[in-house]
């Protein structure tokens, strides 16, 4: 019998992976895999499980909670040469990765799909020594994710971003960045938000990134220029609508490698799948095919 590892954030969904737990290791059982589990602990703790359930040699980690947990169980993957596939539960606010491959929002649905056995090898991004899956960004706007209360998204799920983002709107300001390929310098003047894509779901955006596939070895880069409060509000409702690409403010291409650096004084932090990344100066790489995914 195959041995499942399943690493868990108590607090996700309102608490619906512990109460539905018994299901999902009897769900488990009965399509084969021995499953035990991990109860998340605090921050670090799923990157540090996730890397001793590859040291003990499961065939199997399911990482059930939100865009954050995911990110987790994968830091402690990534690093490793052998590594097990990879399935999820999305109990979250956002779940973006979720969305991008079409894993519904429920227990018993997901746990079919791992199931049913089907997988496939989707790209990485690192950062420096970090690793993401959905997105990483740096500017005014990208430490929105971190800075909710989990209370108030447990209260009002999606929402409680769209309140933080109007509450930071006033203090709105440009940041100096350089990003470079490895042959030239694509941007060197100030900006207010630059986002880089592996999926086209980001932030519960579906059309944020429309292009990107988490399967074609390359990231998109979308750089909104410096802009005042009204354009920018302007800009976030043309991208609702998936249509802020064709916008004059915006710079869009594809990479597998960027080199972001901050000329300026100012600290410029790195959001990283919702979670706190580090800051400026990075290289940013496409690792095709990195991690092994169940899917429907």
């Amino acid at each position: 019998m195959k041995r499942a590892r399943l690493i868990y954030n108590p607090s996700s969904g309102r608490e619906i992976v512990r109460r539905r737990l018994p299901d999902i290791l009897d769900y488990m059982e009965s399509a084969g895999y021995e499953t035990s589990c991990h109860a998340t602990k605090g921050e670090g703790d799923a990157t540090e499980a996730a890397a001793r359930a590859v040291a003990r040699g499961y065939d199997l980690i399911i990482a059930a909670g939100g865009d954050g947990t995911i990110y987790e169980v994968v830091n402690g993957m990534a690093e490793l040469k052998s590594r097990p596939s990879l399935g999820i539960i999305p109990c979250g606010t956002s779940n973006d990765l979720a969305r991008a491959v079409g894993i519904p929002k429920s227990i018993s649905r997901a746990c079919e799909i791992i199931s049913k056995g089907k997988k496939k090898k989707i790209d990485l991004g690192r950062i420096n020594n970090r690793y993401f899956i959905n997105i990483a960004g740096g500017g005014s706007l990208t430490n929105l994710t971190y800075e909710v209360p989990s209370k108030l998204k447990t209260m009002i799920g999606q929402l409680a971003y769209y309140v933080k983002g109007l509450e930071k709107l006033p203090s709105l300001h440009p940041i100096r960045v350089r990003l470079e390929s490895r042959k030239e310098v694509l941007l060197d003047e100030e900006i207010m938000i630059f986002l880089i894509a592996n999926s086209h779901s980001v932030g519960g955006f579906d059309k944020l990134a429309p292009d990107a596939d988490l399967s074609d070895g390359k990231l998109d880069v979308i750089v909104v220029k410096k802009m005042n409060i009204a354009e920018f509000i302007r800009l976030a409702t043309s991208a609702v609508r998936g249509e802020h690409l064709k916008d004059p403010n915006i710079l869009y291409f594809q990479a597998d490698y960027i080199k972001a650096t901050s000329p300026g004084t100012e600290t410029v932090q790195l959001n990283l799948d919702g979670e706190l990344g580090g800051q400026l100066p990075c290289v940013v790489e496409a690792l095709p095919g990195h991690i092994e995914l169940f899917v429907p």
